[in-house]
């Protein structure tokens, strides 16, 4: 069914957390970025459009200046997502251009998508931007955000921004290859859920405690962000985005994820 959804869908959003982005020694991982630009050509060539939701600017920041990296600080924190917006970008921009893909920057915050008009700017210049061949990446603009004006996780981010474009398909990366019954890092009879259509009822039977050592998404922000698309008729996947060439191994059933559907 996840091939099937691929094929018919035209207007993808790929969400990246900071666990994917980065390496083992919490560097941007330039060759995960090389692969997603392939896959991404390969969504192009079909026809399809493509927009990026990608975390990673304060991991970026600490490893451009690794003296900060213990500074808790809410201004060094945004600082370092300053700093590492550019590490991020820069990465995105000379990968993609070697592509022939020309990428562009949208940095959002939860007031821009509670403003009907700044909601009507945001989905104006991503149609501009895709009916002109740019690949589009959203992340928040973690350099100005407070507690108040957060959009608290770009699971949830990647929803709201899959909503305002339109889009019909939200996936998800992830470090696991989908949603279990239960940990799978904690528990070896661990199931994945291939396909969920009732939200409510996987809420109430799995663990949600565990998350990554990167980020700050989990288990529950996926079930939000699966809330806020399906409402819109809208599916999601969640997959193991390091995976080499997931998203056309996913398009051609090769192998499995969760799939929530609308």
């Amino acid at each position: 069914m996840i091939d099937e959804i691929i094929k018919k869908s035209h207007k993808i959003v790929i969400k990246i957390g900071s666990s994917t982005l980065t390496n083992e020694d919490g560097f941007i991982d330039k060759d995960f970025i090389e692969n997603l630009a392939l896959q991404i050509k390969t969504l192009r060539d079909m026809g399809k459009q493509v927009v990026i939701v990608s975390s990673g600017a304060r991991i970026a920041g600490v490893s451009t200046i690794g003296k900060w990296s213990r500074k808790e600080d809410i201004h060094y924190k945004q600082a370092l997502c300053a700093i590492g917006q550019v590490e991020l970008m820069d990465s995105y921009r000379r990968i993609f251009g070697n592509h022939n893909m020309h990428v562009a920057q949208i940095l959002l915050t939860k007031e821009d998508l509670v403003s009907d008009n700044r909601t009507l700017n945001i989905r104006n210049t991503l149609f501009t931007l895709i009916d002109e061949g740019v690949v589009p990446i959203i992340n928040e603009n973690d350099t100005v955000c407070v507690e108040e004006i957060k959009i608290g996780d770009n699971d949830v981010l990647a929803a709201h921004s899959t909503v305002v474009w339109g889009g019909d398909l939200l996936i998800l990366f992830s470090d696991i290859d989908g949603i279990y019954d239960k940990n799978p890092n904690e528990n070896k009879d661990a199931k994945l859920i291939e396909k969920i259509d009732n939200i409510e009822e996987l809420e109430n039977s799995i663990s949600m405690d565990s998350k990554s050592s990167f980020g700050t998404g989990g288990i529950p922000t996926k079930i939000k962000a699966a809330k806020i698309v399906s409402k819109y008729g809208t599916p999601m996947i969640v997959t193991r985005g390091k995976k080499e060439n997931i998203i056309t191994e996913l398009a051609e059933g090769k192998v499995k994820a969760t799939l929530f559907l609308a």
